[in-house]
């Protein structure tokens, strides 16, 4: 299985613009600049979108543990944080942090717990990052 993205750049590092795009259309065009990376401007940028693959990718895996240790989810709900910063003479991905709340009916803790580790550690995305990566994780009733 192979997916296809692709980036546009015109211009200067500062100045300039692009936009990325994905075969499946979800993303047409969509902005990213400078500003929108190292500042608050409008549009998207590559840490963002990490961030939105890591959250997609752990939730779907931790399903998958939590199916294996005979629990369904209610709701699993990921947010994921993903740190840039300035190392040596440039930029590095030094952290993906994922804060999960979990709604799980009859919940074992024992089981969501090492069904959590186990997606953090299994999901193709996690696997990808040479970053620390780090769970919250919380149960809620």
């Amino acid at each position: 299985m192979q997916r296809k993205a692709s980036a546009v750049w015109s211009g200067d590092l500062k100045t300039g613009k692009g936009s990325i795009s994905t075969d499946s259309g979800v993303l047409k065009q969509t902005q990213y600049s400078f500003s929108t990376r190292f500042e608050n401007g409008v549009g998207t940028n590559p840490e963002e979108l990490l961030a939105a693959a890591h959250a997609g990718c752990f939730t779907m895996a931790l399903s998958a543990q939590l199916g294996g240790a005979g629990m369904v989810a209610e709701k699993l709900e990921t947010v994921c944080t993903i740190s840039l910063e300035k190392v040596g003479d440039g930029f590095s991905i030094t952290k993906s942090h994922l804060d999960l709340v979990a709604k799980i009916p009859g919940a074992d803790k024992a089981k969501f717990d090492a069904a959590v580790k186990g997606a953090e550690t299994g999901c193709p995305v996690s696997k990808l990052f040479k970053a620390e990566i780090s769970v919250s994780a919380k149960l809620a009733s």
